[in-house]
């Protein structure tokens, strides 16, 4: 028996730490959208596609985040005339992965910033056509512009069921990293906004997370943590003007949250500069050089 589960015929999912979506062409062949973090997904959703009978026809990443593209290189040896799809500056990145731990950085990163999470390695992904509905291995489906995660990325559509990815995650997800990543905090908002207004969608798959009958149930939790995360930042910066490490600081002891390792300060510090950009932009923070640093204050 197949370890995909269906969400409607011809659509299923391999559960997982990051979900894949398996669109069925209908003669034997599958879309696969999200690989997965490594080599070990991979083989799961190769194990579970062969135990439906199915073969990869295409990859479509979603975004350029390792965790969801990290599989490529494993199904890519093993069918080696696959394609892989994504967004077109996400394809840059999935091509040239060192630029995922590069932009978090700021420069070359060091060793403790070049794991699997932060580091996948290379696949050649070709550059997706303007979102809307498109044919990709042999599918149809129809690619949604949902920027906010990631600086690029496609929510996936087919028929009555919502592959949203990262722009919504699952109530489990959102509990265990109230940070929740974002490049662009505003563009997060509004894209998780724009996925309420669907109608038809039956069932939603987030990228983290269980399916969901309730879209707008899913929607209106992730607003209010993405909401959430923007207001302590503001409360952290009126308390007493800082760095961008100052904030992070006091933003982390305001939600809970302990970091351990180098991959968490860097993906965290990248959210609170998310938020902090919506908020220079909307008016309520006011950005300076003192004493050689850049500081974040209130306005007055």
């Amino acid at each position: 028996m197949s370890a995909l589960i269906p969400l409607s015929p011809g659509v299923s999912y391999l559960p997982g730490a990051v979900n894949s979506l398996v669109l069925e062409d209908g003669h034997g062949g599958a879309l696969l959208a999200d690989t997965g973090l490594d080599d070990s997904h991979a083989r799961k959703l190769l194990r579970a596609l062969e135990d439906a009978g199915l073969t990869p026809t295409a990859i479509l990443n979603t975004h350029s985040h390792a965790d969801h593209h990290g599989g490529n290189v494993h199904i890519l040896k093993q069918f080696p005339d696959v394609e892989v799809f994504a967004p077109p500056l996400e394809a840059a990145i999935i091509a040239h992965p060192l630029l995922e731990p590069v932009t978090l950085f700021g420069a070359r990163p060091p060793r403790d910033l070049q794991s699997k999470f932060l580091l996948a390695p290379a696949s050649p992904a070709r550059p997706l056509s303007p979102a809307g509905v498109t044919r990709i291995g042999g599918v149809e489906v129809e690619l949604l512009d949902v920027p906010g995660h990631a600086v690029q990325m496609y929510a996936v559509r087919a028929g009555d069921v919502l592959y949203a990815t990262d722009a919504l995650f699952g109530p489990d997800a959102l509990a265990k990293h109230p940070l929740t990543f974002c490049a662009d905090s505003a563009a997060q908002k509004a894209s998780v906004a724009r996925l309420g207004t669907l109608q038809g969608v039956r069932v939603t798959l987030p990228g983290h997370g269980d399916p969901a009958r309730d879209l707008a149930g899913l929607v209106e939790t992730n607003l209010a943590l993405y909401t959430r995360t923007t207001q302590a930042v503001l409360d952290a910066v009126q308390s007493q003007p800082g760095t961008v490490d100052d904030l992070l600081a006091r933003v982390c002891e305001a939600l809970g949250v302990t970091m351990m390792n180098a991959g968490a300060v860097v993906l965290n510090r990248a959210v609170v500069s998310a938020h902090l950009t919506e908020l220079l932009e909307a008016g309520h923070v006011q950005l300076q050089v003192s004493r050689n640093r850049l500081i974040f204050g209130g306005q007055a």
